[in-house]
């Protein structure tokens, strides 16, 4: 491990690959060609004019060699500055020549420090992060329907790449664990009776009282012979066949009467004994010790029950199907409501200073937070990157780049030198 983050790499290549290179590379040649041009113009000049002055050409001469010296030495004192930050002037190791190659990671620590004081404080990226109003920017675009359908489709494509990256035992083995056991491991009895004593006093249970009872009397209604023939055979075998019937015609009168009466009286004593019923079981869920063993028990039954294991064996399964069904599908519900959502989020953006207001706190907060607990871990990737660069493509890299620009120093230092030189020659030449 230690070896390959020790390792040197390349640099990454200028955008544009290859072919940008080879451009950037014939341009420098150019400019050095041009920057040698006058080097060796300046020498030429000042070698005519020596030649002149010492064969009688006149003062003007004099004026014009001191400029071409003086040129001459410009130039090569910047061909030597410029070299000097990327090699060895004429391979020759001068101290504190090849400065790029050299203190390259010098060079990349103080780029880290200049990046992380700069652009990295907590206050500059709180005030950048204000000003561009992300929250803003991000409700106008996403308030467009086209926009929203992007996002729901990008989603949905993440929806099923992860779905096809999970493992489904691995799943399946934390939803057991942390889902199922937990649920199985603590009691049913309290919260359960808590839930019912809720829905029975608000008397919510009131229309699946109706229902049962509806369903009672039209039992009763629809199913004449079968009471009939349940009397009669509970009947005495002495008793007279005509007698049985009679009773049972009775006895069916009677108890479609109670059931009809049962079904339209909200009061009746059988609703109400049913009301008081449901209270007191309730109640007993949440603190009679034998009432909730017994619901334990009932629940232990329902949970070994085959269809019920096999039912959370499948459970990720299925809910790994219906969601990557819904991704791809994109007129399914889902993503549907996922596009609303969307679009009424953008349109508040828009719309609701406060949201925005909130949004953009919380933006700048996340932003302000990673700066200051992690500035210097990302500082550290521009660090950690030069330091693993090669020194010397490193520093064929970086001329290749901004060479072409640093030739013109080697041209001014030609120039400006030149024109130095004359006006000291010149100077010289008037005091003395």
């Amino acid at each position: 491990m230690e070896q390959l983050t020790s390792a040197k790499v390349t640099p990454a290549d200028p955008p544009g690959g290859a072919a940008a290179e080879e451009e950037k590379r014939l341009g420098l040649r150019k400019m050095k060609l041009v920057a040698l041009s006058f080097l060796i113009g300046a020498t030429i000049v000042f070698l005519l004019t020596s030649w002149g002055v010492a064969h009688g050409w006149g003062a003007w001469a004099g004026y014009v060699r001191a400029a071409a010296e003086a040129g001459m030495v410009g130039a090569l004192a910047d061909w030597f500055a410029v070299t000097a930050l990327f090699r060895h002037p004429l391979g020759i190791k001068i101290p504190h020549t090849a400065i790029i190659p050299n203190k390259k990671d010098a060079l990349g620590d103080s780029l880290g420090d200049f990046v992380g004081s700069n652009f990295l404080s907590e206050s500059v990226v709180r005030d950048k992060v204000r000003r561009v109003e992300l929250s803003k920017r991000l409700g106008g675009w996403l308030s467009q329907p086209e926009n929203a359908e992007r996002v729901t489709s990008e989603l949905a494509t993440v929806v099923r790449g992860a779905m096809k990256v999970l493992r489904d035992d691995d799943v399946q083995a934390i939803l057991e664990q942390a889902v199922v056991k937990r649920i199985v491991d603590k009691p049913w009895g309290p919260p359960l009776g808590k839930i019912l004593a809720g829905v029975f006093t608000d008397g919510a249970h009131h229309k699946l009282v109706d229902l049962m009872c509806d369903r009672g009397y039209e039992w009763v209604r629809d199913n004449h012979a079968t009471m009939l023939r349940v009397v009669s055979d509970r009947a005495p075998s002495w008793s007279p066949k005509f007698v049985d019937e009679m009773l049972a015609d009775k006895v069916y009168g009677e108890v479609l009467a109670f059931t009809w009466a049962v079904k339209t009286d909200i009061n009746h004593p059988m609703r109400l004994a049913l009301d008081k019923f449901l209270g007191e079981f309730a109640q007993d869920l949440q603190t009679d010790a034998d009432t909730m063993a017994r619901a334990e028990q009932v629940k232990s039954q329902i949970l070994d029950h085959a269809e019920v294991q096999k039912l959370i064996g499948s459970a990720w399964s299925t809910a790994k199907d219906m969601l990557i069904s819904a991704a791809e599908d994109p007129s399914s519900e889902l993503r549907r409501r996922v596009r609303e959502g969307l679009l009424s989020l953008g349109q508040r953006l828009v719309s609701d200073d406060e949201l925005r207001s909130k949004v953009d706190g919380w933006v700048e907060g996340a932003a302000g937070y990673v700066v200051a607990n992690y500035s210097k871990e990302i500082t550290g990737i521009i660090t950690d990157t030069v330091q693993r660069w090669d020194a010397e493509e490193t520093s064929r890299k970086i001329e290749l780049q901004v060479g072409r620009d640093l030739q013109f120093i080697r041209i001014n230092g030609t120039v400006v030198g030149a024109l130095a030189g004359l006006v000291i020659y010149a100077v010289a030449e008037l005091l003395f």
